[in-house]
């Protein structure tokens, strides 16, 4: 069990650590998220393949995850590109709204009632964004396109759980990120179009980034949660992740100074984002011992 914790809890700092490659790989998001999807794509493919772990699946199984793979393409485009525009805690900040999206998406696609107090919740992160954004509006345009990220952000995972009642995780990632990376790329001449750029090549240390950022922040941080999820409940593993931002904020300040950019409008915007988080993660686990006590 012990084991387990802790291979969560390094994929949840592997997550958070995405955003600070965001800030260390210069070439634009666009890039990034293209070369990130190219070599998970072919890793997984290379990976599940040989331990014959990919189902066979139909075509419109194929289409649709496509679909879906090309809406987590577009979240983080939008989320590295508002590292680019603003920085990595703002991203970051705007990433825990996706809990205010999510209250009303899921209801609204799986046609049950919306939770009132999921909603609360994320209307008071909404709320944090706000305090942030009217005290400095420096970042208005990191926060926004941090805002679309997170509305797709909340998206697509909801569509992903539909397919993984049918479907292994494997197949379902496998299949995400390759749809992700053909469409990615048949927008991507549209895309330097408006945004060009002086080359495609990254640089050796771009590149070196890039391998990181899909080996060991995308195949084998999954690879542990994977591991992870067999010993710990949904539960643990959901709750563990929502700490993310706050293990990357954290990176973002060590790394890049950034709490020496930011004023008291981002602070007292975290501060009731993360008493939300607090107070979410509270209520979840009431509601998770309330389950547990009528199983028994």
């Amino acid at each position: 069990m012990r084991k387990s914790f802790l291979q969560l809890h390094i994929a949840v700092l592997l997550a958070g650590f995405t955003g600070v490659l965001g800030k260390l790989i210069t070439m634009n998001e666009g890039l990034i998220v293209w070369y990130r999807l190219l070599i998970t794509a072919i890793t997984l493919w290379i990976l599940f393949y040989a331990t014959k772990r990919l189902q066979k699946i139909s075509m419109k199984d194929m289409l649709q995850l496509t679909g879906v793979g090309f809406i987590s393409a577009l979240h983080w485009v939008f989320f590295y590109a508002s590292i680019k525009y603003a920085n990595v805690s703002i991203a970051l900040v705007c990433f825990s709204v996706i809990s205010f999206f999510s209250s009303f998406l899921e209801p609204i696609i799986n046609r049950v009632r919306i939770n009132k107090l999921e909603l609360l919740f994320g209307l008071m992160n909404v709320f944090g964004i706000w305090l942030i954004f009217h005290f400095d509006t420096t970042y208005k345009l990191g926060i926004g396109l941090g805002l679309v990220a997170a509305f797709f952000g909340a998206l697509f995972p909801i569509l992903l759980k539909m397919k993984m009642t049918r479907i292994n995780m494997q197949t379902v990632l496998t299949w995400q990120m390759t749809g992700g990376f053909i469409t990615l790329s048949l927008v991507m001449p549209f895309y330097l179009k408006v945004f060009p750029v002086a080359t495609l090549a990254p640089s050796l240390a771009d590149f070196l980034w890039l391998l990181v950022l899909a080996w060991v922040c995308s195949v084998i941080a999954f690879q542990f949660a994977m591991n992870a999820l067999k010993k710990l409940s949904a539960f643990t593993v959901n709750l563990s992740y929502s700490v993310e931002p706050v293990y990357g904020i954290l990176m973002a300040f060590i790394l890049f100074q950034e709490n020496q950019v930011l004023n008291k409008g981002f602070y007292l915007g975290t501060a009731v984002i993360m008493s939300t988080l607090v107070l979410h993660m509270l209520v979840l686990r009431r509601d998770n011992r309330k389950e547990v006590e009528v199983s028994v």
